[in-house]
């Protein structure tokens, strides 16, 4: 499937912009000023924005009090928050209850433990302590590269043991349960918006790099690739509709400045 230049994608009756964070919103692992003015021009204009991400809860949390957004999907899609300043209170809903997470967790732990004996090299994720329902290996973040045999078997475990595994820009992430990024943006927008996405996806425009993103990229007319959506394109079945020519958070930058003209 071709991409084709952001140049090419219509802009007009854009209610919201959905976009992961790692090496889409960030660049070289830094959340940089120009991304970050981008998301606040992008809220300022009155546009729907927020992050569908892979990072944990604890994020999850800062990001829905702090930043310029309508709130966040986070850990692939195991939870949503937002933060209602009016009543200065923050909204969050769970795929799961607190009792199933507390029992996945236990499993977790013992799975993690399994894939750092088992695939030299590799750690557990820094922000392991912040999520509630899955685990992140970190094969590129924290650590020397891995090569991709060796991720490849990080996803061949987490599979064997049951898992959904799918992998990012920086960690392999995986939990119980068939839900993903694309399945909480759903409950999200019904939730707190009323908006029934499936009516209404090609109101939004999501902007994503890695594999972990192709349920976004396969369901949104106006997906969007950051120019380092390339050197994984091999692993994503379905790729984003458009392309930047700029990449990670300078490529956010430019569908922001390509949006709002």
């Amino acid at each position: 499937m071709t991409m084709f230049p952001l140049a090419d994608m219509p802009c007009a009756n854009v209610r919201g912009v959905l976009t992961d964070i790692d090496d889409t919103l960030t660049t070289d692992g830094r959340l940089t000023a120009e991304a970050y003015a981008a998301l606040q021009r992008l809220h300022d204009a009155g546009l729907l924005v927020i992050p569908i991400t892979g990072r944990p809860a604890g994020w999850c949390d800062h990001i829905a009090r702090m930043w310029p957004v309508a709130g966040v999907v986070g850990e692939n899609g195991a939870l949503w928050m937002r933060h209602d300043h009016a009543h200065r209170r923050l909204e969050r809903r769970f795929v799961v209850d607190e009792a199933t997470m507390a029992a996945n967790r236990a499993r977790l732990a013992a799975i993690g433990e399994r894939i750092l004996r088992e695939v030299p090299g590799c750690a557990l994720a820094s922000d392991q302590a912040y999520r509630v329902a899955d685990l992140a290996i970190d094969f590129c973040e924290d650590v020397a590269p891995l090569e991709r045999i060796d991720v490849d078997r990080i996803v061949a475990l987490m599979e064997e043991e049951g898992m959904t595994a799918k992998v990012s820009s920086i960690h392999v992430n995986g939990w119980f349960g068939r839900y993903d990024k694309l399945s909480m943006t759903r409950t999200f927008l019904r939730d707190a918006f009323a908006i029934d996405l499936d009516a209404g996806k090609d109101a939004f425009v999501f902007a994503g790099d890695s594999p972990n993103d192709a349920p976004m990229f396969a369901f949104f007319p106006r997906s969007v690739g950051v120019a380092n959506v390339r050197a994984q394109i091999d692993r994503i079945a379905t790729p984003p509709a458009f392309v930047t020519d700029a990449a990670g958070g300078a490529g956010f930058a430019e569908l922001a400045r390509h949006l709002l003209g």
